[in-house]
């Protein structure tokens, strides 16, 4: 529990329900709003004027909106049998409609309410005493035409003012005195004028207390916290509006920035040991063995890790790379410099397959440079071990000792590193795998366990576009691997639209077994574990293929809820060419490395994210012969034209191109910076709700020089504020690994 030390902290994560109630708070959760801040941050996606007519052609089928329109006209189609009040209306009769045409001007809208009869004449009677209203639902499609079905609705007299005296219509009155009427993100049980009210509420609990001093309102020239809000909630002009959003994306990007310059700052008052690369250690001894040519970046990299392992002050480095650009590599050799050096290393991976892949990786390019101190090891060995929670009491009280006492040069573990129990006799060097999954304490936990600040090296296959590093990984420097090994093969990837061409798929399952036969590997990738309602899971799928299209081939399941030891023998038994087809969640997404594997087939592939289906593709094509990827999806044809596009774009992209620095891009276009990071898919929040790095840059560099001048004034970091964002950022950062713990 964080002690705010500020009264506007305090205000922004009261707990909404304190303020709307335990049932209203439950249904927005569905909106990703779970405190006051959450709620006031939740802003109008538009604003109407109170004689603005909507255009109807920005809806969108599946939206929840609230449209303001004319009364075209009105029709009333009377059902099968009397059903007035006082008649009895027949058994499987239809109910009477009221079938109503609105109009922007431009455009026409169907709307359309079903019913008894007295209830379509009231409607009728309603529609007929305004000459606009104000109608809310969701937009559905009939006979190729948008429409709204049963919407919430209030009609506006000659003279603009609300007709009737509801408590929504009251509502809508209230959103309507300032002049603009907001539009807000919704769902069915919140339109938006309860949004509307809820925010209203929400304003109300502010006492006014801004978190920032005086002089950073004036460097960003922004409007005070409070006023803001009031801005953007309730304008009374669309310029007071655009103001008070501006101030709210400069507090997430000045809390952002400030965290990243404390760190900075933090960073700079600590020595490191210095590790120097030896000219015939271990390091010397691998090159020499490497069964490869170093690619011109692996060694341009490397000489810049050298260099700052050399260095008093501990390395902050972040190096992304595409998949398959040789981080792994890079990281060992920069781990074998620091074991030449005297120093031990820690490679922290987020799950157990990943962390047993390194591990097997690291041990197969070492060979028996890796054999520690058994017989007939080099004299320069060093032992490297694995570590993870669910080993054995007896592997891991080896695994500690080892670690303890210095004998393992090299410690590849999952979070049980962190463990209070795991000491080591000089902690060097510390290589993070997907930093993002680890929290800041979680990562500060292992720092811990080093006599002097070790130096770190964070690595992500996932490509980072420039605007999101210096946001998120702004407390790094950062290097790039964009240049492939020699001898990765170009995989080819195909999107099968199964709703519109289930042959596609049955040719899907024989190219399968037509790669078996030919002595090669397949992997099969499906996004849950167990079928439901929204699709079949890895365990049906695979008795599915095994008892059917791929009887006689050796398939495999793979998925987190196994037990370790299952895990691990079911990834050995596929790496030696035991198993055929692997059907796997994505615990494949990275560090699997078969040559063999040529191929993928990706099942409703519109559930992963655009830089996820880059990753898993890169589990293929790593040998001698090419790679084909299938994208299948079912969700085409089944979903509005809106979501159906969305997916064609983002399957067809990946399916375009095999730069994943481009697809990153787009990645992030498409979806929020959170997302794109993973918190939104671990079911965190992400510290990015306003801000849009792609568009915000200006504001980004603008509050990063702020932040940096805040440290330079404070930096013991007394002031209140400051003490609350850094702490707020930093609890919002450490979500992902509160879902994996």
């Amino acid at each position: 529990m964080v002690m705010w030390r500020t009264q506007a902290y305090r205000e922004l994560h009261t707990p909404v329900a304190e303020v709307l109630g335990a049932r209203t708070a439950k249904e927005f959760e569905k909106l990703r709003v779970y405190t006051v801040g959450d709620l006031l941050c939740h802003l109008p996606r538009r604003y109407l004027s109170g004689t603005e007519l909507t255009d109807l052609a920005t809806l969108e089928e599946g939206e929840h909106v609230a449209v303001m329109a004319r009364v075209s006209r009105t029709n009333v189609i009377r059902g099968a049998g009397g059903n007035r009040p006082g008649e009895h209306r027949q058994r499987g009769g239809r109910p009477s409609r009221l079938e109503v045409t609105l109009t922007d001007g431009h455009g026409y809208l169907a709307v359309t309410f079903f019913g008894r009869d007295y209830m379509v004449d009231y409607w009728e009677r309603e529609l007929g005493k305004g000459v606009r209203g104000i109608f809310v639902g969701k937009v559905g499609r009939f006979r190729e035409q948008l429409q709204l079905t049963h919407p919430e609705f209030v009609m506006l007299d000659a003279a603009g003012a609300i007709v009737g005296s509801s408590e929504e219509k009251q509502r809508l009155a209230t959103m309507s005195r300032s002049g603009l009427v907001g539009m807000y993100p919704a769902t069915a049980k919140l339109p938006t004028w309860k949004v509307a009210e809820c925010c209203r509420l929400g304003l109300a609990t502010l006492s006014g207390d801004d978190p920032w001093p005086e002089w950073v309102l004036d460097a960003a020239d922004v409007m005070r916290q409070a006023d803001a809000f009031a801005a953007v909630h309730q304008p009374h002009t669309l310029a007071e509006a655009e103001a008070g959003a501006r101030r709210l994306r400069f507090d997430e990007a000045f809390a952002t920035q400030l965290t990243m310059a404390y760190r900075r700052a933090d960073v700079a008052t600590h020595t490191a040991v210095r590790r120097r690369a030896s000219a015939d250690g271990l390091l010397a001894a691998l090159d020499a063995r490497l069964p490869f040519a170093l690619t011109e970046g692996q060694r341009e990299v490397s000489e810049v890790l050298f260099a700052e392992l050399d260095r008093p002050r501990p390395m902050q480095r972040l190096l992304q790379g595409e998949v398959g650009s040789g981080k792994t590599v890079v990281a060992l050799r920069a781990m074998l410099a620091v074991v030449d050096a005297g120093g031990q290393c820690a490679l922290l991976a987020p799950t157990e397959v990943l962390a047993q892949q390194h591990y097997a990786t690291i041990r197969s390019l070492m060979g028996d440079l890796a054999g520690g101190r058994l017989l007939g090891s080099p004299d320069a060995a060093t032992d490297v071990v694995l570590l993870t929670g669910s080993m054995p009491a007896a592997a891991k009280k080896s695994a500690l000792l080892r670690a303890a006492s210095g004998e393992a040069g090299i410690v590849v573990g999952t979070h049980a590193l962190l463990n209070d129990k795991v000491q080591f006799a000089d902690l060097g060097f510390i290589v993070i795998d997907e930093q993002h999954r680890f929290g800041v304490e979680q990562r500060g936990a292992l720092t811990d366990k080093a006599s002097a600040r070790p130096h770190v090296l964070v690595l992500t296959a996932t490509p980072i576009p420039r605007s999101v590093a210096m946001t998120v990984f702004g407390d790094l420097d950062v290097s790039t691997l964009a240049e492939l090994p020699a001898g990765r093969q170009v995989v080819g990837t195909v999107v099968v639209d199964a709703a519109l061409r289930p042959a596609w798929v049955e040719r899907a399952w024989q190219r399968v077994a037509e790669e078996v036969a030919q002595g090669r590997q397949a992997f099969v990738v499906v996004p849950r574990i167990n079928s439901s309602d929204e699709g079949v899971g890895v365990i049906e799928l695979a008795e599915r293929l095994s008892a059917g299209p791929l009887a006689g081939v050796r398939v495999g399941v793979l998925h987190g809820q196994l037990p370790s030891d299952a895990k691990e023998a079911t990834m050995a038994a596929f790496a030696t060419g035991e198993l055929d087809v692997l059907v796997a969640t994505t615990v494949i997404e990275v560090g699997v490395d078969v040559p063999n594997a040529t191929m993928m087939v990706i099942w409703d592939a519109e559930r992963f994210g655009i830089s996820q289906l880059h990753q898993l593709r890169g589990r293929i094509g790593r040998g001698e012969h090419p790679g084909v990827c299938l994208l299948i999806s079912s969700a085409m044809g089944q979903q509005s034209a809106l979501v159906e596009d969305t997916i064609r774009v983002r399957l067809d992209a990946v399916a375009a191109t095999n730069d994943g620095f481009e697809l990153a891009e787009l990645d992030l276009q498409q979806r929020r910076e959170g997302d794109v990071l993973g918190a939104e898919q671990s079911g965190s929040r992400s510290s990015l709700r306003l801000l849009r790095v792609l568009e915000h840059a200006e504001v980004i560099a603008q509050a990063k020089d702020i932040a940096n001048d805040a440290v330079r004034r404070d930096p013991e970091r007394t002031t209140p504020g400051f003490v609350d964002a850094v702490a707020a950022t930093e609890q919002l950062m450490a979500g992902d690994f509160l879902e994996l713990s």
